[in-house]
């Protein structure tokens, strides 16, 4: 199974939106909350190439993008794929 992370921040109806996306495919992910860690953040940041809102995702240390990214990506059939690799 792939290894997820997802980056995410309380009350963010996108970061809910991805994680129940994984929860439904039934995969296990790290989530890392960046509210109050900045140095986190910009460890999110620097990993998306500059992409500073949340979720930003990323499956087996590729960037997915953010909840719209992922949620293309399993309408394409690319996800599943990937979570399998």
């Amino acid at each position: 199974m792939a290894q997820v992370e997802i980056y995410t921040s309380p009350f963010c109806g996108y970061c809910s939106r991805a994680k129940r996306l994984l929860d439904q495919k039934g995969v296990s992910f790290n989530e890392i909350d960046v509210m109050s860690d900045n140095a986190r953040r910009d460890e999110m940041t620097k990993r998306a190439s500059g992409r500073h809102t949340v979720p930003q995702i990323f499956i087996d240390g590729k960037h997915i993008g953010g909840c719209d990214d992922l949620y293309a990506l399993d309408r394409s059939g690319g996800l599943d794929p990937l979570l399998k690799a």
